[in-house]
């Protein structure tokens, strides 16, 4: 099995930066597609970045040009670097392995749900502030 574990989130002022890291325990050879999701209170959990094992990445529209997500294949992390920062990005963020589907880019990873990934972190809470 796979061990996600999360960190980065922290507070932060609108327009501000973070950096999420998510270390798995080991290299996941049955894994084309990993991701970064985001959860609000009463809301179920929406994907907001994907990366495939040969580099291609996808971004919900919300966060284009501020989000960008990579992978370190020799590290086993992956990485949400976050930038221009704002009040409704606030959440619990998730990064999760293997698609149930394989490749996430061209797909509709978009309305991927938890139980379309196979391994999950624990969260990182995210807070902006106005």
């Amino acid at each position: 099995a796979v061990q996600l574990v999360e960190s980065g989130g922290d507070s932060v002022q609108a327009g501000g930066s973070l950096r999420l890291s998510c270390a798995a325990s080991v290299h996941n050879e049955n894994s084309f597609c990993m991701a970064w999701f985001r959860q609000t209170p009463g809301k179920e959990r929406e994907a907001v970045a994907v990366i495939d094992n040969d580099g291609k990445t996808e971004y919900v529209d919300s966060v284009i040009g501020r989000f960008t997500i990579s992978q370190d294949n020799a590290q086993n992390t992956l990485t949400l670097q976050m930038n221009n920062l704002k009040p409704e990005d606030t959440g619990v963020y998730y990064c999760a392995d293997q698609y149930r589907f394989g490749y996430c880019t061209g797909g509709y990873w978009r309305r991927a749900r938890e139980s379309d990934f196979t391994y999950w972190g624990q969260g990182t809470q995210v807070t902006v502030s106005s």
